[in-house]
């Protein structure tokens, strides 16, 4: 059942991208023309930033299919962890296109070009529908709560913010003839795209890390064990994320003597999928005349090297 709910999730995840990568990467073009056209830095940028995020929603739409596939001998866990590595590769480019957006105004700040901004409002506009419109169709057709889908839409969020502070400065220059709004806007969008590109590497940081899940407290589901009858004690408790809604879980339960091993296993199991939807779970039963202890990294490690 697991299997199927994640299978059905991948395929709508696809077509969540699909759709956003087509309509982006057809504003791209609109944007980096009518940049080119009207002098803008703006519309140049966003342009710029939908050029990254094109290339970002492709690689995400790979790996959502590449993770779909299934494992191997020598992918015990199967290709889940592509996802992550896409997200990494998608904030780590969200860091590039800010840089170089922030660059670019430092330089036109101090003389600020003349700009067509009638032009540059209408296009800016253009360019935000289309971007509300990708947005819509991966939060409708795609789950943000995955971590690769969210890159993708947090970098779709960013092009909206784009177009905002390009019609934001359209407005400014047509107006009042503030040039320099046009260069300012887009520092503003630039450390707004810093903002959410550090969340995104932070949790495929984490992820890669093998770090617990922020949604799970490790205390509480070790209390949890220790509180199911006849269990000692409870060691050896890894929890950590193969992507973003696969959580797993291993430990080791040392039991009183006596007591029906699998009858403890089972209750366990049920519990932690119930209360912590873990449903990856390998669990060990010990009893004290055979107890494995709590195995360090660096133990292990010593241990693997003698034999």
């Amino acid at each position: 059942m697991h299997q199927h709910n994640r299978g059905h999730t991948g395929r709508q995840n696809r077509k969540g991208l699909l759709i956003s990568f087509i309509l982006t990467a057809t504003i791209m073009v609109v944007e980096f023309v009518g940049g080119m056209i009207t002098n803008s830095l703006a519309l140049i940028s966003d342009a710029g930033h939908m050029l990254s995020d094109a290339g970002a929603l492709l690689l995400s739409l790979l790996a959502v299919s590449y993770a779909a596939r299934p494992p191997s001998p020598s992918k015990t866990f199967g290709f889940y962890r592509f996802e992550i590595l896409a997200a990494l590769l998608n904030g780590a480019t969200l860091f590039l296109i800010a840089g170089i957006i922030m660059w670019e105004a430092y330089h036109r700040i101090w003389q600020p070009p003349a700009v067509q901004s009638g032009t540059m409002v209408i296009i800016a506009a253009i360019g935000l529908l289309t971007n509300l419109t990708s947005a819509w169709a991966l939060t409708h057709h795609g789950d943000t709560g995955n971590v690769n889908v969210r890159s993708a839409y947090l970098h779709i969020l960013g092009d909206a913010l784009g177009s905002v502070g390009a019609i934001t400065a359209g407005a400014l220059i047509y107006f009042f003839q503030w040039n320099w709004a046009d260069p300012l806007v887009s520092v503003v969008v630039g450390l707004l795209i810093l903002r959410s590109a550090w969340h995104v590497m932070e949790e495929a940081l984490r992820v890669l890390m093998e770090g617990t899940p922020p949604t799970i407290d490790w205390e509480d589901v070790k209390g949890t064990l220790m509180k199911i009858p006849n269990v000692k004690d409870v060691h050896d408790l890894h929890i950590w994320s193969l992507t973003s809604g696969v959580d797993s879980l291993t430990c080791h339960l040392l039991v009183e003597p006596g007591k029906d091993p699998q009858q403890i296993l089972k209750t366990s199991v049920k519990i932690i999928a119930e209360k912590f939807q873990i449903e990856h779970t390998t669990i060990q039963v010990e009893t004290e005349d055979f107890n494995h202890g709590v195995c360090s990294a660096s133990a292990c490690m010593l241990s693997r090297s003698r034999m």
